[in-house]
């Protein structure tokens, strides 16, 4: 597999390179050079397989030889040892839950994958920190992917107050090879400092730099598996009219769902759904990237002004030649997110900020004939706080949760300073 440097079209590494090296020179995103499409007969028979043997196919066809089939199929066995099951919520509206891992969050797929990837790519004696900013579930799901592996060290910056407190629990628990810095300042700033940190050559020659955000492919190519997953579990007849609504921040998410209509997935348009956060649909409207200053929201994982994976989705449309304009989008303020919470419980239905907001933009933009899917990335009960407030119910914890509820923090406290973060990253 080789990918090109969206800055630098010239710069063009192996997938092995881009998980270990993440990003290329002017911080440019790694994106496959070639994009691979399935026959539709391919598809059908994909769609019968079963969750690991396809998704073994799906990432095979982009990283090729550089891992073998049947290596590959093991890891992700690994990997992906929970389901995604599609529920349905209305006659014509079904979730996709993707909260079933062990951090109740989408991002325990690409986490684990990417885990399983780095170790294979990497030598036995090489030493490795990851460095990632989170707005909660990455921060989570990749703690506990990468918790206890030899020669990685684990370096998590999240915006102090910003995130759930049990999100927080859930992966400022760990101790041991997982380090976690409380940023004063919110998700763009921890962005910023990962990127500094990514442009700095001392630092990532002698501490073996790497990140686990959605800006490493790995994580990315991950995602993709399980819109694969939700549209064999459709009916034949739901999946020729299906429209699917992404909860956006970073982006990443959705770029993952492109990649799998490029691959040949019949997806009829997907919606790129956000909250007050909303430069992408202000673009998408105006034609100006004009990113504000990102304000606190009810679904914070989502508080991100300035998405990394735009450029991905932009490139996608580029070279598929898809019309942008043919994007769905939205913005979703807290107060109709929580009507919206409301509605959603008196049809039977238990959702938290995030997914209500792909419902609500789902539910007033589906027309007549289609189907839609909206994705559930994270278990209600990690807002437990807000959720119980908006709905006035109580909400019992899962056993993940549950255990660390009254564990101690062990993070750190940073003012949003690189000097600080390159003398914490070499104190070791």
């Amino acid at each position: 597999m080789k990918l090109y440097n969206l800055k630098d079209h010239n710069e063009q590494v192996s997938f092995a390179q881009a998980v270990k090296q993440v990003l290329g020179t002017q911080q440019g995103l790694f994106f496959p050079l070639e994009l691979p499409e399935f026959e539709l007969t391919d598809i059908d028979e994909m769609l019968k397989m079963d969750f690991v043997t396809r998704s073994s196919k799906i990432l095979s066809a982009f990283i090729g030889d550089e891992i073998a089939p049947h290596q590959l199929n093991e890891r992700l066995k690994t990997a992906f040892t929970f389901p995604a099951p599609v529920v349905k919520v209305t006659e014509d509206i079904s979730a996709l839950e993707l909260f079933h891992g062990p951090t109740l969050a989408f991002k325990d797929f690409g986490g684990r994958f990417m885990a399983q990837m780095l170790a294979y790519v990497s030598d036995a004696d090489e030493k490795i920190t990851i460095l990632t900013a989170t707005t909660g579930d990455t921060g989570a799901a990749v703690a506990h992917a990468f918790y206890g592996m030899d020669n990685v060290r684990v370096v998590i910056l999240y915006p102090q107050g910003k995130i759930s407190p049990l999100q927080e629990k859930l992966f400022c628990t760990l101790g041991g090879n997982i380090e976690t810095i409380a940023i004063d300042g919110d998700f763009d700033a921890c962005q910023a400092l990962v990127k500094q940190a990514f442009d700095n050559q001392e630092l990532k020659k002698t501490i073996g730099l790497n990140s686990a955000n959605s800006i490493n492919i790995s994580r990315l190519l991950a995602q993709i598996c399980y819109y694969f997953e939700a549209v064999a579990q459709l009916p034949q007849e739901k999946r020729n009219q299906l429209v699917i609504s992404v909860p956006s921040g970073n982006f990443g998410d959705l770029t993952a769902g492109l990649l799998a209509k490029s691959l040949g997935l019949p997806v009829k348009r997907f919606i790129a759904a956000t909250n007050a956060n909303d430069t992408v649909p202000r673009f998408l409207e105006k034609g100006e990237w004009t990113p504000n200053v990102t304000v606190a929201t009810l679904s914070n994982a989502m508080d991100v002004s300035q998405p990394n994976n735009w450029s991905r989705v932009e490139e996608i449309f580029r070279r598929k030649t898809w019309r942008l304009q043919d994007l769905g989008y939205g913005a979703v303020s807290d107060e109709t997110t929580k009507a919206t919470m409301r509605e959603l419980v008196d049809i039977g239905y238990l959702s938290e900020p995030h997914a209500t907001i792909a419902y609500r933009l789902l539910r007033d933009q589906l027309q007549e004939g289609e189907f839609g899917l909206f994705l559930g990335t994270a278990h209600p009960a990690k807002f437990k706080e807000n959720v119980e407030v908006i709905l006035k119910q109580q909400l019992p914890l899962p056993d993940s949760l549950a255990e660390r509820a009254d564990m101690e923090l062990l993070s750190h406290n940073m003012k949003a300073d690189f000097a600080d973060l390159r003398a914490f990253l070499l104190k070791k």
